[in-house]
């Protein structure tokens, strides 16, 4: 017996099942972060509110979507994020960015900052954005 499932119909169903999951995803108005310093060793949490620079040292973050799975999916936050570089001296910021993309909770290490003096890293959203 022979079906008539081609490739395309199983692009098909796999972008219906990956666009029904990113629906599920709420948007959220802030994202939770951690940092080292690995001069000082310090370790932070720090909180950016989505389109609005946050500091951490001498980066700034800027938040453009942060999602959250709910409960009763596979656990899955994730934000897009831009961060640069700033001058100590003057307090400019660098206009390219250092680092920009999807940063994942549940793997740190999968897309993270990779820079000399620090680490962020993203731990969770935080207040729903209301329709």
């Amino acid at each position: 017996m022979k079906f008539g499932i081609t490739i395309k119909h199983l692009l098909c169903v796999t972008a219906f099942c990956m666009s029904a999951s990113a629906a599920n995803a709420a948007p959220y108005a802030q994202a939770v972060f951690g940092g080292l310093d690995k001069i000082t060793a310090n370790v932070s949490k720090f909180v950016a509110d989505k389109d609005q620079p946050t500091r951490f040292g001498a980066l700034e973050l800027t938040v453009r979507a942060c999602d959250m799975r709910p409960p009763e999916e596979t656990p899955q936050t994730a934000a897009y994020v831009e961060i640069r570089q700033v001058n100590e001296e003057d307090n400019s910021v660098d206009p390219a960015p250092i680092f920009k993309g999807w940063m994942f909770a549940e793997s740190p290490g999968l897309n993270g900052l990779e820079h000399p003096v620090y680490d962020v890293w993203l731990k969770t959203c935080n207040t729903a954005i209301e329709p």
